[in-house]
């Protein structure tokens, strides 16, 4: 077991089982020292965890925990492109598009479930630069959907 999979168990989370593509597109993509990921979602056991818009259907915390869900897909992701998580040198950047009603405002702090457990797993590696973006909707009326990039070490491309 790797050293960030024995963080996450510290946790009390783990990886789980790598999903293949909804669509005609890859998980991931090397170029050079990075890996840039396609979009995730909230799901567990192949069915979205939640479903709806914040500030409608769903409260800033159950997004929060759909953040969370979604960053443990995206490493699962990662896993399966590089082998091994502890070859992550840095996460550089997260994308993050929050379903959301017409006067909610709260995209950070949903968005920060995401980014705290990043941060909690890689530590200073883990702080990365970030957007966080209200939309109208999303695939399967998902209420999170996640990018990441992150760096590899050189001698692991």
């Amino acid at each position: 077991m790797s050293f960030v999979e024995k963080r996450l168990e510290e946790l009390g989370v783990s990886l789980p089982p790598n999903q293949p593509p909804l669509a005609t597109y890859v998980s991931c993509v090397r170029s050079g020292c990075l890996v840039f990921t396609s979009g995730a979602g909230c799901f567990v056991d192949g069915k979205p965890l939640y479903t709806g818009r914040l500030g409608r259907e769903l409260t800033v915390e159950q997004g929060y925990e759909a953040a969370q869900i979604t960053v443990l897909n995206l490493l699962s992701m990662i896993k399966a492109e590089i082998g091994n998580l502890d070859k992550i040198e840095r996460i550089v950047k997260v994308l993050g598009l929050v379903s959301s009603a017409d006067d909610f405002y709260d995209q950070p702090q949903v968005m920060n479930g995401a980014s705290d457990l990043l941060v909690n797993v890689f530590g200073d590696k883990g702080k990365h630069a970030r957007s966080a973006l209200g939309t109208s909707v999303l695939p399967m009326n998902l209420p999170v959907e996640i990018e990441m990039v992150v760096e590899i070490r050189e001698e692991e491309r």
